[in-house]
């Protein structure tokens, strides 16, 4: 299925997820890998109730449409000086908690891309030797700090999102919210469009709420199409924040 775009309403982005090709004889159902990447720098610890808050939300309202549960599965990953894998391809449908994030120490974005290079090729694959068709997996990303290893993070991410060399590269979401550089943030994103820049940088609290709720928007309607209709990433974009664009 080719990449396309199709008319939208304002304010809202929508673009084909690329599928893992399978023969129908061999598929057992659907899947799509999602990845919360959080901040786990010092920067965030004042807000760090909010984010496990902000997680556990996700997992029982998401959990309570068992149809949209269904097709996903949920990694929590955070990162600061080192990259942890918090929670691993949770099924929201189930009674599991995500493991708390937990903070400190600097921001390294080359951190969390070297951990999703090395873990989603293995998710995917492990997902469709189970006989799963697999959708090209979404990253949401949320960081309110600039990166601490400027500039080695950014060969990193470009290797993590090269199709050529990860078959399975993710589509990038990215929210910057607090003192982060915008330009930062469309330097993560895999499109222009996915590039989230918080309006309001004071209120960060704010501005992680509508993080989780863009995210949750987002899950409800990428999965709400029946599984013989085409498959799309719906990315519901958070109130608050802008779309950063670069200059050509």
């Amino acid at each position: 299925m080719s990449v396309g775009v199709r008319a939208c309403r304002p304010g809202r982005f929508e673009r084909a997820v690329r599928t893992m090709t399978q023969s129908p004889a061999e598929v057992a159902g659907q899947l799509w890998p999602v990845y919360v990447v959080a901040d786990e720098s010092d920067s965030m610890s004042p807000y760090l109730d909010q984010l496990n808050d902000g997680l556990d939300s996700i997992r029982q309202r998401l959990g309570g449409q068992p149809m949209a549960a269904a097709k996903v599965r949920f990694s929590v990953l955070g990162f600061a000086t080192d990259a942890t894998l918090r929670s691993h391809l949770v099924d929201l449908r189930s009674a599991v908690e995500f493991a708390p994030l937990r903070t400190g120490g600097a921001t390294e974005y080359g951190e969390a891309f070297r951990l999703l290079a090395d873990q989603i090729p293995r998710d995917v694959a492990r997902l469709k030797s189970e006989g799963y068709r697999v959708y090209r997996p979404a990253v949401f990303f949320l960081s309110d700090g600039n990166p601490t290893d400027e500039p080695g993070w950014s060969p990193v991410r470009d290797r993590l999102v090269d199709r050529m060399l990860t078959p399975a590269a993710p589509n990038i979401i990215a929210f910057g919210i607090g003192a982060v550089d915008g330009d930062v943030i469309r330097r993560v994103a895999t499109q222009p469009t996915f590039a989230f820049v918080s309006t309001e940088p004071a209120q960060i609290g704010a501005a992680i709420q509508e993080f989780f709720s863009s995210l949750l928007r987002s899950l409800v309607a990428s999965t709400s199409a029946p599984a013989d209709a085409p498959q799309e990433l719906i990315v519901e974009p958070p109130r608050r924040f802008r779309v950063e664009l670069d200059v050509v």
